[in-house]
């Protein structure tokens, strides 16, 4: 591919777009859409583990690995991919991550090969570290920079839908029509969501060579260290309990209702981020502490009542509303610390949210055998309390108190 037709300074360069006085649905829900493809795509086999053990004649622990290899390609490709296409049209980046996931989730779904399948949920998953690195900024670009947090805030509804829907998804598809044809379901909706790219999403230049930022300087940016460290420390706590939750909530007895406690929590994260999006652009410190202080309330309340469906029920509710908005806010905080190193900071955003999923899933293995799901609540409040102390702190970069109404850390380069 010829990188001058992707370059802002060739031919084909893009003239300057005003963003939208208003906020643009349309193209912020084909942002949406991406997000809700990345994550049913990663958690899409957890739903079919028997189904896809047997189809490829493989253990269901050799068949989780699928989950495992698409985490992977996020991590190793998200920073080196985002850099590489920098100088590119921005809908022509987003537009080479959808395709990616058309691309490989056909190969999944033809694939009769255990190695091929894993190197095309590889492939995937580099797919989905790229658009994670882009979505933020993207989303950012449409608007003028006081509506901007309600913008990713509406560009990231795909998310909790995602994460309470992906595997009863996945687990619902595989019995109705198999899972090669669930994976064949995802190639579809992706040929839907390119056409809604190429019809409502503006296009805009990439940055020119003057613009782009060294990743050692952008890590080195006032605030993104700090903020990117909140990311390790909320996301690891939340996702110790939310790969372990069936576990979890055994203990009060609800083992066979795992469906409905994930169904109330991505309810509860819709509210979540409704109510960032009203609070992101003049309340983003305080909407942070706020969340975190929540969360680790929660904690406590699974630490005495963990045997108390009630409290369950109403800590999940609590703990989705807590976590709805948190991609909102943690992306526009480390957006706004970036500046023009916005797409490489988001980069390292979707490398330091992987690998907490990661080592969420490795330590929260390990409290579960030793000391049961009953340690759960306390690394939870630990880690919470962590990550409020280094938001607190960073109130002059990372999380200020004052209002993003009048912020010009635009994304716009």
């Amino acid at each position: 591919m010829d990188s001058n037709r992707l370059s802002p300074s060739g031919p084909c360069a893009l003239p300057a777009q005003q963003p939208a006085a208003g906020l643009p649905v349309a193209a912020l829900l084909a942002l949406a859409m991406t997000g809700f493809i990345c994550i049913v795509t990663e958690t899409l086999p957890a739903g079919l583990l028997p189904q896809v053990g047997l189809g490829l004649g493989i253990s269901q622990a050799m068949a989780g690995q699928m989950v495992t290899a698409y985490a992977l390609g996020s991590v190793i490709a998200a920073i080196p991919l985002t850099i590489a296409t920098q100088r590119w049209q921005r809908r022509n980046a987003l537009l080479l991550s959808i395709v990616g996931f058309l691309l490989f989730n056909t190969v999944t779904a033809l694939s009769s090969h255990v190695a091929l399948t894993l190197l095309a949920r590889f492939f995937a998953g580099a797919a989905a570290g790229l658009a994670w690195s882009l979505l933020a900024s993207y989303a950012r670009r449409m608007v003028l920079p006081h509506q901007q947090g309600k913008a990713l805030a509406l560009a990231m509804l795909g998310t909790p839908i995602a994460l309470s829907l992906g595997v009863p998804l996945g687990t619902w598809m595989g019995a109705l029509v198999g899972w090669r044809s669930a994976f064949g379901i995802m190639s579809g909706l992706t040929v839907v969501l390119i056409v809604w790219v190429l019809t409502q999403v503006p296009n805009y230049p990439g940055q020119s060579a003057a613009q782009r930022l060294p990743l050692r300087k952008v890590l080195a940016t006032p605030g993104v260290r700090e903020v990117l460290a909140v990311v390790l420390a909320w996301m690891l706590a939340h996702n110790i309990l939310y790969t372990y939750v069936a576990p979890f909530v055994a203990q009060a007895g609800l083992g066979e209702r795992v469906d409905l406690v994930l169904l109330v929590f991505g309810a509860a994260a819709l509210l979540g981020i409704a109510i960032t999006g009203k609070t992101v652009d003049r309340h983003l410190r305080r909407s942070v502490l706020v969340s975190l202080a929540a969360f680790g309330a929660v904690g406590l309340l699974f630490a005495g009542r963990a045997h108390v469906p009630l409290a369950i029920y109403l800590g999940v509710a609590a703990w989705g509303v807590s976590f709805g908005g948190a991609a909102t806010l943690l992306q526009t905080a480390l957006a706004d610390a970036a500046g023009d190193g916005a797409d490489v900071a988001l980069s390292m955003n979707v490398v330091v949210w992987n690998s907490a999923i990661a080592a969420a899933g490795m330590l929260g293995g390990v409290l579960l055998s030793s000391w049961g799901p009953q340690a759960f609540p306390w690394a939870l409040v630990c880690l919470a309390m962590v990550a409020w102390a280094i938001a607190k702190s960073a109130r002059r970069h990372g999380f200020p108190g004052a209002a993003r109404s009048g912020n010009a850390a635009a994304t716009g380069h």
